[in-house]
């Protein structure tokens, strides 16, 4: 697999996410319909202190170093808990982002164990790097709808998209990067196992994006009908 191709595809729609107690990482995942809006994808705990106090979050374009200051009037935020995974909305503004979609992981899918999976994100250790990683899938816990990788997720890189890549399908987003479960049966930190949320949650708020689009379009087409009528 050339990591180094993909890494180079996704860049352009990645973004650190700062926030007053720290920063992680985020992706361009949807628009709506004209555009105007997209939403980028994230792990709740990166947003969640903020979200709840009202707090300001600056998301950064990596590509461009361009940024948008959000209030907290200026987003919505989407959460699920059960997935540690949010979706901050926005105005797009004039953020460089690409205009095309990498796709996300159809949601009646699933990677199978022991295929190599790559992440991306902003490590402690490198804040201001984007940071390659990858690994292989050990497990799939249905229960809290997750991945176990054989890899590393280091504080920063919360939130970054975990990739996967197929000749016929291409490159397919699968989950996000939540944990790190670090093996502490030695009283010490050995290594452990990445935990990746899967995406059905920005499946859900996409479609539940389009749904208000399309209920929009009925609007305004049924008030032009209605004006026609009356000019008759």
């Amino acid at each position: 697999m050339n990591w180094d191709q993909i890494v180079t595809k996704i860049t352009p729609y990645i973004v650190k996410i700062e926030t007053q107690s720290g920063h992680g990482t985020g992706f361009l995942f949807m628009y709506n319909e004209n555009k105007t809006w997209c939403g980028v994808a994230t792990a709740m705990h990166v947003v969640t202190q903020a979200d709840e106090w009202q707090q300001p979050i600056r998301i950064r374009h990596y590509a461009s170093d361009q940024f948008v200051f959000l209030k907290e009037n200026e987003r919505v935020i989407f959460k699920d808990w059960k997935t540690d995974s949010a979706v901050i909305l926005f105005l797009k503004g004039d953020l460089p982002l690409p205009e095309q979609l990498i796709p996300l992981l159809p949601t009646d899918a699933v990677i199978n164990i022991g295929v190599e999976v790559g992440w991306v994100g902003f490590p402690a250790v490198a804040p201001f790097d984007l940071c390659f990683f990858s690994g292989n899938t050990s497990a799939r816990q249905e229960y809290r709808k997750a991945y176990l990788i054989d890899g590393v997720a280091i504080n920063g890189v919360s939130g970054g998209p975990v990739l996967y890549s197929t000749g016929t399908e291409g490159v397919q987003i699968v989950g996000t990067v939540s944990a790190y479960q670090a093996n502490r049966a030695t009283g010490e930190a050995l290594p452990g196992l990445l935990v990746a949320q899967e995406v059905s949650h920005f499946h859900d708020v996409a479609s539940h994006i389009r749904s208000i689009d399309e209920a929009n379009k009925k609007k305004i087409e049924f008030e032009d009908s209605q004006k026609d009528k009356e000019n008759c």
